[in-house]
C-alpha cells in the first residue's frame, strides 16, 4: 500500500463506511460500551471493550480495560493466536508463567507487558485490599481460553505476598 494520501482514494475502505457513506472515527462512549458477558470473563475480572469486532468496524484487534477485585487471581488460560499488550492505569499486578507457574513478573502503575499467543500464564492482583485496573488491547480479538485450575499454594510467593 503507498502511504502517499493522494492515493487514498484508491484504497477499499467500504467496510469503515458509516450509515451516511462517510469513512469516519468510531467512538464508544464512556457508559455505552457493549455488555461485558461479550468480553470472555473470567471470575474475579472484569473485562470492558471499548474498540472490537463486536461493536465496532474494527476487524483486527481488541482494547478494553479489564477490572481485577482485590486480592485477584485468574484460573491459569492463553489468549489463543492472539498478541496481548497490557499497561497497569493502577494497582500491583504479577503474572505467573512457565512450566508449572514457577515463574512470575510483578509491575505496578505505568508498567507495560506483552504476552505472547498460547503462552499459558496467571494473572494477579497483588493487592489484599485495592482493586487493580489494565488498559488491553488483543489481536485479532479477545480470546480467552481456560485451563484447569491450580492450587494457591502451587503459586510461588502468593500465599505469603505483602
Amino acid at each position: 500500500m503507498d502511504p502517499n494520501p493522494d492515493n487514498y482514494e484508491d484504497i477499499d475502505m467500504s467496510m469503515y463506511r458509516n450509515e451516511a457513506g462517510l469513512v469516519v472515527p468510531f467512538v464508544t462512549r464512556a457508559g455505552h460500551e457493549p455488555d461485558s458477558g461479550l468480553t470472555g470473563q473470567s471470575d474475579g475480572a472484569t473485562r470492558v471493550s471499548g474498540v472490537s469486532v463486536q461493536h465496532t468496524p474494527a476487524t483486527r484487534i481488541w482494547f478494553g480495560k479489564v477490572h481485577n477485585l482485590a486480592g485477584y487471581r485468574s484460573v491459569p488460560h492463553h489468549h489463543g493466536e492472539a498478541e496481548t499488550g497490557g499497561y497497569v492505569l493502577s494497582g500491583r499486578a504479577r503474572i505467573y508463567f512457565g512450566a508449572k507457574f514457577e515463574d512470575y513478573i510483578d509491575m505496578s502503575e505505568g508498567d507495560w507487558v506483552f504476552v505472547p499467543p498460547h503462552m499459558p500464564h496467571v494473572e494477579c492482583n497483588l493487592d489484599r485490599n485495592n482493586p487493580l485496573t489494565w488498559m488491553t488491547t488483543r489481536t485479532p480479538e479477545n480470546i480467552v481460553v481456560n485451563l484447569p485450575q491450580i492450587e494457591d499454594d502451587a503459586l510461588r510467593d502468593w500465599l505469603n505476598r505483602p
